[in-house]
């Protein structure tokens, strides 16, 4: 396509589908959003089409793949996560390319972890302590890593700079960290697919760091499977003057995963020259373990050397076959002395890798602690403690690994049931009560706050190995327990890209801040912040939760009317926190009401997590999030994706690729409004394509109704009506009612409803119900009533059930209507119903019940003298006043 405007970045056409853009013959699944997921079943397909002048796009065919799933042979096949048909289960190949050596440590970086907890007894509680390859339901990971270098197309390189990228999948979101040396700050990375085309643009904000933290969110399935057979690359530019640019492919490496060292290294030339070293301790030797991928060094028939040097000293040097053809080199360098482990832990060794031949070159990089945006965090419970025990506290702790192997900590406890005692990092012991103590932080417990801040400058390598690979552990010790009241791992959180920042410490969340108390063994702690847009932006973490509990965890974001209590005055100082995946849950809150915006901004505002076990709160923690939106959140700003933007300008609006326009107005991507032509109507902007839907009106429980002039839906009547006040309704046990997050409205509490999925609109063949006892929105498919006829059809293509056609379900008594007389017995049908002349009723519709507030009676007015058509007859219906 010609691009006659400039300002557009990129020119495509493709379809447009469920909020999301696909290039043309892209294949995907629909994902329908909560309660309903990824429809695994269902394939659809970005079909190429030409118009009479011969331009191309695009059409989506979607259609059912489940009657085309193979005959399996096997006894018991097996349904994998994201697939719609079963398999036979079967044991992947074992991938045997290398020489001996280099398998050895290759294996070594993949069989690392396995047999971490067969030498450990089981005597005590074991529940808090995961493995590095354990990952929560749902939390699928890949991990991935791009070696950056100088493009070198030309005579003259682009760049003499070298970043390191790693990468990691989860669902559709790829989150990265990437260092980079010898090169100013970058301004731009461009994710590139197989045909060299950008597939995601990702604008560097400024900053003085040598970290740039991302993350990559809704990845089409094509992108991600050419990610997995690493047919993708990414580049990395400047925007100073002389302009540098990097680039790399990524690929998956199983070192990743036992990786706790690392290096970058560069060269003092100006020649596009690179490489990254992977690192890791062995578990019982003091044998250090590296994977060399190197870019642009070997050239030809050369071949080079790996050194461990300390100073400019050599200390060790071995001898690699590493080629062009082969430029990837593992190897293993065994019994560091003590000196060795030190400087190791100072980050004062450095690797070398140096070429032979009459032009030889180096490069080289310092070894340091892994790095990455991760955040390494722990959650003590009484649930994990080493004697499980439920007291409602809480302990929370951040940490912050430097090149110097000095770690930064920070930590607070709360709702302690017995005077504080002791706090330290310990060791995974290997009996009951046989607690390791490697460092203690009590000293520095301030008791005035319950917190401790300082630093552990001492770390030894074997520290920072076990730290990086989540084998450590966070002790709290009180008159009430000596041994422990509260436990918790220290463990990585992955880079999620919201706005919340993790460098000061979250908000605790225990059971003894739930009014009133609960004993429970369970904790957390929650990041929030309100951005310009006063959206909220937050990341809940629980723990000591029982694996039953695991699957029935939500939280509510509530305001306080007093210290304690629940603001029940308005159904806005509630709003559902979705996102949980196990233990986890984070997102972005929008449409927030002035009122809860404000008892955020006074700290009067709180964080409740529920189970099933405790659904008026199992953990709460009070939430202090200074902001500036005394009205609330401020929808004329409408969120544009495109280029990472804020669209505020209606000239803007215009330029905007994603805008719609519609009744002589632009509307940006994402955004809602009620349309001019019908108040009853609700339209959305989805990348240039509107969709309106009907509103469907929810049922009032009062007996008096009004209708607004400027509202498509009647509301009660605020007028107190004696039959009211001899009868309250059940609903004031939860009057705020249930927030859903798909048409983004509050239901009252018993009400029932489609759910409104954009941009599918309405789905009929599910229904959602408000539970007045706990303000959760339960949804579930509708079941089609047994049908005895031989042909049914659907009435209307929107409907979910089939019906018997008129023909073969006229009733009993009306058979041979064509014997009745005119003076005859006459009547009325509706829905399913037939009614004698002058009968009334109130309408019973399906999924909302009786509608008292309606009258219906059949008026056989007009006497014809032939065969008896059930239409014929009128119906009428009045509102009842």
């Amino acid at each position: 396509l010609k691009c006659p405007n400039l300002i557009l970045l990129v020119c495509v056409t493709g379809c447009s589908f469920g909020g999301r853009f696909y290039s043309l013959e892209d294949t995907w699944h629909p994902d329908l959003g909560e309660p309903f997921g990824v429809m695994h079943c269902v394939q659809c397909y970005c079909e190429p089409q030409k118009s009479r002048r011969g331009k191309v796009f695009g059409k989506v065919n979607c259609k059912n793949i489940k009657q085309d799933c193979p005959e399996l042979d096997c006894d018991d096949p097996v349904l994998l996560p994201g697939h719609c048909c079963k398999t036979c289960p079967k044991v992947p190949p074992i991938n045997l390319k290398q020489t001996d050596s280099v398998v050895d440590s290759f294996e070594y970086f993949h069989e690392k972890g396995r047999e971490k907890e067969d030498d450990l007894h089981k005597s005590y509680n074991d529940r808090s302590y995961l493995s590095s390859e354990e990952v929560g339901p749902g939390e699928s990971r890949t991990d991935f890593v791009a070696v950056l270098t100088g493009v070198t197309d030309s005579w003259l390189p682009s760049s003499s700079g070298v970043a390191r990228a790693r990468f990691s999948l989860t669902r559709t979101s790829l989150a990265f960290s990437i260092t980079y040396q010898r090169m100013d700050r970058p301004s731009k990375i461009i994710f590139l697919d197989s045909d060299g085309t950008t597939a995601f643009e990702y604008r560097v904000p400024k900053g003085q760091s040598d970290m740039i933290c991302g993350v990559w969110k809704n990845l089409a399935k094509p992108l991600m499977r050419q990610l997995h057979s690493e047919q993708m690359r990414i580049s990395m530019s400047t925007s100073t003057s002389r302009r540098e640019e990097v680039e790399g492919k990524i690929i998956k490496h199983r070192a990743l995963f036992a990786e706790t060292f690392s290096s970058t290294l560069t060269s003092e030339e100006d020649s596009g020259m690179g490489g990254i070293a992977m690192l890791t301790l062995s578990d019982t030797e003091n044998n250090l373990h590296f994977i060399l991928i190197l870019q642009g060094l070997i050239k030809h028939k050369d071949k080079g050397e790996g050194q461990l040097v300390y100073r400019q000293h050599i200390l060790r040097e071995i001898r690699a076959n590493i080629t062009s053809h082969d430029p990837d080199f593992a190897e293993v360098l065994t019994d560091l002395n003590s000196r060795e482990l030190f400087w190791l832990s100072r980050g004062q060794l450095e690797i070398a890798v140096v070429t032979e031949g009459q032009d030889p070159r180096q490069i080289s990089g310092f070894i340091t602690g892994r790095k990455s945006c991760d955040t390494i965090q722990s959650v003590m419970s009484s649930g994990d403690a080493l004697t499980p025990g439920k007291t409602g506290g809480v302990g929370s702790a951040i940490f912050n690994l430097h090149d110097n192997g000095t770690l930064d900590y920070q930590v607070q406890v709360a709702g302690l049931t017995s005077d504080f005692l002791g706090l330290t990092i310990e060791l995974k012991p290997r009996r009951r009560n046989k607690r390791s103590v490697l460092y203690d932080l009590t000293p520095e417990y301030n008791k005035a706050t319950g917190k401790v801040q300082g630093s552990w400058s001492r770390l030894e390598a074997r520290h920072i190995h076990m730290l990086l690979q989540n084998e450590l552990f966070i002790n709290v010790a009180t008159a009430h327990s000596q041994e422990g009241e509260l436990r918790g791992q220290i463990k990585a959180l992955l880079y999620n890209g919201l706005e919340a920042p993790r460098y000061d410490l979250p908000t605790p969340l225990a059971g003894n801040f739930v009014s009133p108390p609960v004993r429970t063994g369970a904790s957390g702690h929650a990041w929030v912040s309100v951005d310009k847009q006063c959206h909220l932006h937050y990341e809940i973490v629980v723990a000591g939760l029982s694996k039953a509990d695991d699957l029935t965890v939500n939280a509510h974001l509530h305001g306080l009317a007093e210290i304690g209590e629940i603001d029940d005055s308005s159904t806005t100082h509630k709003r559902l926190l979705t996102g949980f995946y196990g233990s986890q849950a984070q997102g972005v809150l929008k449409d927030i009401s002035a009122e809860l915006l404000q008892h955020l901004d006074q700290g009067t505002a709180f964080i409740q997590v529920s189970t099933k076990m405790n659904p008026r709160g199992e953990i709460r923690g009070r939430v202090h999030v200074p902001n500036n939106c005394e009205l609330g959140t401020r929808v004329d700003v409408e969120e544009a994706e495109f280029d990472d933007l804020f669209v505020k300008d209606p000239e803007e609006l215009k330029k905007d690729p994603h805008t719609c326009f519609f009744e002589n107005q632009h509307h940006a991507h994402g955004s809602r409004w009620t349309p001019n032509y019908d108040k009853c109507f609700s339209c959305s902007c989805q990348k240039r394509t509107v969709i309106c839907d009907p509103v469907i009106c929810p049922v009032l429980t009062c007996s008096r109704t009004i209708q607004p002039e400027a509202k498509c839906c009647p509301v009660c009547d605020e007028r107190k009506d004696p039959k009211d006040m001899k009868a309250p309704e059940r609903v004031d046990e939860h009057p705020e009612g249930c927030y859903f997050e798909g048409d983004q409205k509050m239901h009252a509490p018993g009400t029932t409803w489609h759910p409104f999925v954009p941009p599918f609109g309405y789905i009929k063949c599910a229904v959602c119900t408000c539970k007045g006892s706990s303000g959760e929105v339960h949804c579930e498919k509708v079941t089609c009533p047994v049908l005895t006829c031989s042909h049914p059809v659907r009435r209307n293509p929107s409907d979910c059930c089939k019906e018997c056609p008129e023909e073969e379900r006229t009733p009993a008594g009306l058979e041979h209507s064509d014997m009745m007389q005119a003076d005859g017995p006459r009547h009325c049908k509706f829905g399913k119903n037939y009614y004698q002349n002058s009968d009334n009723w109130h309408p019973w519709v399906p999924l909302v019940g009786e509608m008292k507030c309606i009258n219906c009676w059949c008026d056989v007015s007009v006497v014809a003298a032939k065969k008896y058509d059930p239409s014929a007859n009128i119906v009428t219906l009045l509102k009842s006043h």
